[in-house]
């Protein structure tokens, strides 16, 4: 997986470069979004029938072939693990869209989904708001600081919350693939009981296993943690006082898997 983009080092002597306008960021980061959303949308194509269901069924999601769900956004965390994950010897979802995409290069759209096949799941704690637009967050068990831009997490995250998603790199910001959930200490502990062979990892190498995601899924999904999302359209992040705010998910338009919710 490649190196993710850093936070450029202060302490250099190079001359420093102007800060692109809140308009420039934001208008940039919401074509590339919408992008992102496209080529999830296309990559669901590529699931397996039951690739949902079963994702489902290790999230505590379904109960033979029927998702039930305290909170519609609940789905998103098994979208986004049977897309950016498989076991071992399997290909994933992300990868054989990759392979079949007939994408410019050097377009948007292939620098985008490039992206989005080296993302990687995180914890991040948020440090401060960046001068032109976003957060300045921390990966905790990378160790490094990344340039987070998200309308919806800008406004409602302050210093020292604590979140986990799944971002890639792109014109040296990260975004989210659309999926996220607020952690804490005890959430995690509870994960880690969920997945007791992670504990025989470092913290460093635990992270890049794909069961970590799905052990922080399970236990947000089992404590509540997912009914404090509100996934809106941008435009809109500022229009709800109460719940945690996300820019509009990835996943929204693709919530019919078979079976019923309630």
């Amino acid at each position: 997986m490649a190196t993710t983009v850093a936070l450029r080092d202060e302490n250099t002597f190079e001359q420093p470069t102007p800060s692109p306008s809140r308009t420039e960021v934001l208008a940039r980061y919401r074509h590339l979004r919408e992008i992102g959303k496209r080529h999830h949308s296309e990559v669901m194509r590529f699931l397996a029938e039951d690739a949902i269901l079963r994702q489902g069924r290790r999230l505590g999601l379904v109960d033979g072939k029927t998702f039930f769900l305290d909170s519609d956004d609940e789905l998103t965390l098994a979208f986004d693990l049977a897309i950016y994950t498989a076991p071992e010897g399997r290909s994933r979802a992300i990868d054989r869209y990759a392979r079949s995409a007939q994408l410019t290069h050097g377009s948007d759209e292939a620098l985008v989904l490039d992206a989005m096949r080296r993302a990687r799941f995180a914890i991040i704690i948020v440090k401060r708001r960046h001068e032109s637009a976003g957060l300045i967050v921390t990966d905790i068990y990378r160790e490094v600081e990344l340039w987070l831009v998200d309308e919806g997490l800008e406004i409602s995250l302050p210093p020292q919350a604590a979140f986990a998603t799944r971002y890639y790199a792109l014109d040296g910001f990260i975004m989210t693939a659309g999926v996220g959930t607020p952690v804490d200490s005890d959430l995690i502990t509870h994960a880690l009981e969920l997945a007791p062979q992670l504990l025989r990892k470092s913290l460093a190498k635990a992270i890049e296993d794909r069961r970590f995601a799905e052990a922080v899924y399970r236990a947000a999904i089992a404590d509540g943690a997912m009914e404090q999302i509100r996934f809106q359209d941008p435009a809109d992040t500022a229009k709800q006082p109460d719940g945690l705010r996300c820019s509009s998910s990835h996943f929204g338009e693709e919530r019919d898997v078979g079976g019923a919710t309630d």
